[in-house]
Order: C-alpha cells, then structure tokens, then sequence
C-alpha cells in the first residue's frame, strides 16, 4: 500500500465473485485502467480491498470502484453496473428485510409486486425513470441519476406498501415529467 494513502473494503456474495473478476480477470483490469485502483478478491469470503495504483489517484476513485462492485454484488451486470462510474450516478439500496422481516412468504410476495408478471413492472419502472433496477434475495438495488433513483425508490416504497401498479406508474411519471422540464436541453 502507498504511504499515507487509504483503502476501501466491501464484501460481496461468493456467488457473485466470478463476476466481479470477469472472464480473464476483465472486470477488474478495467478498474485499474479506468480508476487507477488496484483490486484484490478473496473468493473464499467474497472480501474486496480496493486501493490507489498511485497517490495521485483520487479518493473519488476509490469509492466510485466500490460502488461498482457493490452494484454487481446487487446483481447487475457489469455491463449495467459500469453506470455508476459516470459521474452524476448512484447506487440506492433498498432493504426489503426492514419492510417485511423475518416473513419469507411476505418477502417473496413483495417481490413478485415489484419485479411482475414475465418482469414487466420492473421494466416499466426502469423505462420511466431511466433506471436500472435489480430486485436480489432481500433488496431491489437502483442504479441511475440521483433524481430518478429516488423516483424509482419511492415509486418502489409505494409498491411494498401494496399501491396498486397503475397508480404507481402515473405517480412515477408524473414526478419524471417534473425532472424532465427541471434539466437543462443539450442542442
């Protein structure tokens, strides 16, 4: 590690592991050319360390590379998640355990809300707020502009609290129409 420079650790699924190295250690290589950060695994308990190739690498980098491999923790691709590295995104976590507890059968069920028939609620969402959303054992993970993560978080919220989907939907893009006219036009 280099003197007086910080690391960052965070801790993924072992299932997910495979990923967060990709094909030929490609996810990580990306990483260190992107962001100048070094990537160690441990793929017996999903431990990642994340430190600076350099102490001219910004801090920035180091919690933008562990917002990456947390959202591919969450389930998204790394295709989907390289999102997170663009500068005004985010990653928003939503806990499902904290709505439902210990109930597997309400758990289940709340899911089935927000995910839908063939996956069509959640990418009805995903459309209208141009988000990416990963529904996981016990959270949805979201991945978008911080504006439209927290629409998407809430319109989320409201179907846990079992608001019916098309009422969701008109909230949802009522409140994007409000991003829409609010965000400057690029000619």
């Amino acid at each position: 590690m280099l003197p007086g420079v910080t690391r960052v650790a965070t801790k993924v699924p072992l299932d997910r592991v495979g990923v967060i190295i990709g094909g030929g250690g490609s996810v990580i290589d990306m990483l260190r050319r992107r962001l100048g950060v070094s990537v160690r695994v441990d793929s017996t308990t999903g431990s990642v360390t994340i430190e600076p190739m350099s102490p001219s690498t910004p801090v920035a980098n180091l919690l933008k590379a562990k917002e990456y491999i947390d959202a591919i923790g969450y389930g998204f691709s790394p295709e989907r998640a390289e999102r997170v590295l663009e500068e005004d995104q985010v990653l928003v976590v939503i806990d499902l355990k904290g709505y439902v507890g210990d109930s597997e059968n309400h758990l289940k069920r709340i899911k089935g809300r927000i995910i839908g028939e063939g996956g069509r609620a959640r990418r009805h969402l995903e459309e209208i707020t141009d988000t990416y959303i990963s529904v996981g054992e016990n959270s949805v993970a979201i991945i978008g502009g911080y504006e439209e993560a927290e629409i998407a978080r809430q319109a989320i919220q409201m179907l846990i609290e079992g608001r019916q989907h098309v009422t969701v939907y008109k909230y949802t893009e009522k409140m994007m129409a409000g991003v829409r006219r609010r965000k400057p036009k690029i000619l």
